[in-house]
């Protein structure tokens, strides 16, 4: 993780605006990625159509003749490998994001930040409001007597 003691806001946001900045680049290379890979996707549909079914028809004779008890235990070990593997690369890529959302963000919010609170310090705390004293009770009219 990075370090905090030189920064104002937390790692979270920095990644975050990192990860929005990444998203914005990523996004405007968009159009041209659909157009080229719809073009390979047409273009090579075909084939892959007829490799998928030589493949299906000797993935069919090698399950008759699988040990199966011998992969659970090796997709379990696997599988264990795997998540270490993506969970350190998950760390690196979430330093990296944050890393990228520092230098988005900028240090110069972090010097209107400290303008701000100076200011916000310098400035005298407001008086004290005082309460206008009660009114005096008025006299009521006094009602005619009943007769």
């Amino acid at each position: 993780m990075t370090d905090q003691t030189k920064t104002r806001f937390p790692a979270p946001l920095y990644a975050a605006a990192g990860a929005g900045d990444l998203a914005y680049q990523q996004l405007r290379k968009l159009p041209a990625v659909v157009t080229e890979l719809s073009e390979k996707a047409a273009a090579s549909l075909r084939t892959y159509n007829e490799q998928a079914n030589a493949k299906a028809t000797e993935i069919r004779s090698k399950a008759q003749t699988t040990d199966f008890d011998a992969l659970r235990g090796n997709a379990a070990s696997v599988a264990t490998s795997i998540a270490q593997l993506a969970q350190e690369r998950t760390v690196a890529a979430y330093t990296a994001l944050v890393a990228r959302g520092e230098r988005v963000v900028g240090a110069g919010v972090v010097t209107t930040a400290d303008v701000v609170n100076a200011d916000i310090e310098a400035t005298d705390a407001p008086k004290a409001v005082e309460a206008a004293p009660a009114p005096k009770p008025r006299k009521r009219a006094a009602k005619p007597a009943a007769e």
